[in-house]
């Protein structure tokens, strides 16, 4: 691939920037003219799941490994949240969830019923219209913006992508999963049904390849967001390649799939956990999407578009573990999907910019998923808006091959003041450099961390380290008070968890 040249005085506007204040930091992270974006989404996807993250993977997914070979691979990407909807919410605002109350998943059909101990915190159930996303700011940057698969944003039409800065709406409803399934007819109010039989994953990514041709006619520049429904239940895949999945299982180790959930902080009942990932459907959903994302990618440089486009692949959240069937394994990650241990918190984080000097390396440095909103500005050109993207930081240090030494040490924070469908509990955590704290809200209880040493958060070194537990919850409840967190209530009283800090 042609690389282009980074800006000659990248490393001294980055080392300057503390002094010259934010203006330094529009500079483009590479000599690119209006990049194209394209923005690779997939839904539930473990951290796990992908071969350039776990080697030893069941999944196939050799066209994802080519594009973290190829761009930069940050090895501690996080979701902004263990469940999908504030996830989504953090990317394409640039904000915590928590600043709006947008902390769990958008309950469509209303709240599920739940017998917990405590009420959940106040929900918001839909993307504010106010925000100023990172479609329209793109949008009003000259760029054709589309958005293709699921949105889980807001119930009604009025919060749909077409009122969020996106052109062109394709497959984007209410709905946090298939309405109908992954084989036409899907009834899909912005999405026309196939053929009996057509699997949505594919459809998706041709419909994509499509809008990718139209504007590479037009020479125009765009901006792509292929928010894949996969690999989110039901579990439905193509016989052939399910069938491939079912011949590899037996042919390889037999030994237990699910183990009693110990890992799990205590509850009245084990959870079982999967500890080996074997499941062929699921398999086989892994490697149709990857197989899909071949495809976006070949289109890209048949159109000799690859050495002009920025290409971003992630997750919105850890891999199903612990329920609805765990179809998947995240070890050696702790839980999965709506816990906030790192099985339901740390996802694939791919960026691909052209001409990138961090491109073919792994980059350590924890970031999240709110860091993509300045980072894809600043790597187009276009002027950057702090006021909206206040909670991320734009990753051009990292992905230029520099150490960023002002954000080296941030903390990143994680709100979850509620009981998810996995089993995950309501609280709080902290990650600062290799240390994380994690609060229970039914009772204040902390766990602490070392994830250098123990990246499966088996050690709880809370009793072993008073002052840094000190130092990371005072920075946590400092938190709290900025972002008017909100938490679990009093069945009796409705008095708020906050009533105890």
């Amino acid at each position: 691939m042609k690389n282009f040249a980074l800006i000659t005085c990248c490393l001294a506007l980055f080392t300057a920037c503390s002094d010259t204040g934010s203006a330094d930091l529009e500079a483009p992270i590479a000599s690119l003219n209006r990049p194209n974006v394209v923005f690779i989404l997939v839904d539930d996807l473990g951290y796990s799941d992908i071969g350039a993250y776990n080697p030893t993977s069941f999944y196939d997914t050799p066209n994802v490994d080519s594009l973290a070979a190829q761009g930069t691979q940050f090895t501690q990407g996080y979701a902004a949240n263990p469940v999908c909807s504030p996830s989504r919410y953090a990317i394409l605002t640039g904000r915590h969830p928590s600043r709006i109350n947008a902390t769990d998943w958008f309950h469509i059909n209303g709240w599920p019923h739940r017998s917990e101990k405590f009420n959940p915190a106040p929900l918001i159930q839909k993307l504010p219209l106010w925000e100023q996303t990172l479609a329209e700011t793109f949008n009003e940057a000259g760029y054709a913006t589309s958005f293709l698969g699921k949105w889980h944003l807001g119930e009604k039409p009025t919060h749909w992508p077409e009122e969020h800065g996106f052109d062109i709406n394709i497959g984007g409803i209410a709905n946090g999963h298939p309405a109908n399934g992954y084989f036409s007819p899907y009834k899909n109010a912005r999405l026309p049904d196939g053929e009996d039989g057509e699997y949505l994953t594919e459809r998706l990514t041709s419909e994509a390849i499509s809008i990718i041709d139209q504007n590479a006619k037009k020479n125009q520049p765009f901006f792509l967001y292929l928010s894949f429904y996969t690999v989110h239940t039901p579990l439905q895949a193509p016989a052939d390649v399910v069938s491939r999945y079912e011949t590899k299982r037996d042919t390889t180790d037999t030994s237990d799939s699910f183990a009693a959930e110990e890992q799990i902080w205590p509850r009245d009942e084990p959870r079982q956990v999967r500890v080996k990932q074997n499941h062929p459907t699921y398999a086989a959903m892994v490697s149709k999407m990857d197989s899909q994302v071949g495809r976006i990618l070949k289109k890209l440089k048949d159109e000799n578009l690859d050495d002009n486009t920025i290409v971003v692949f992630t997750s919105d959240n850890g891999g199903l573990s612990t329920a609805e069937g765990s179809p998947t394994s995240n070890l050696p990650l702790r839980g999965g999907k709506g816990w906030l241990y790192e099985g339901g918190i740390r996802v694939p984080f791919i960026v691909k910019i052209p001409g990138a000097k961090a491109n073919g390396t792994q980059v350590d440095q924890p970031v999240v998923s709110t860091d993509f909103y300045p980072t894809l500005l600043q790597a187009a050109g276009i002027k950057l808006n702090p006021k909206q993207h206040q909670d991320g930081v734009s990753l051009a240090p990292l992905l230029s091959g520099q150490p960023d030494i002002e954000h080296e040490q941030r903390p990143i924070y994680f709100h979850y003041p509620h009981y998810s469908n996995q089993g995950g509990f309501p609280g709080a955590a902290v990650r600062l450099g290799d240390w994380k704290l994690l609060e229970r809200f039914e009772d204040g209880k902390v766990q602490l961390f070392n994830l250098a040493q123990d990246v499966g958060e088996q050690q709880d070194l809370a009793k072993q380290q008073p002052k840094k537990v000190k130092e990371l919850r005072a920075m946590l409840h400092a938190w709290y008070k900025e972002v008017d967190a909100q938490f679990i209530q009093d069945k009796d009283n409705l008095q708020p968890w906050s009533n105890q800090l």
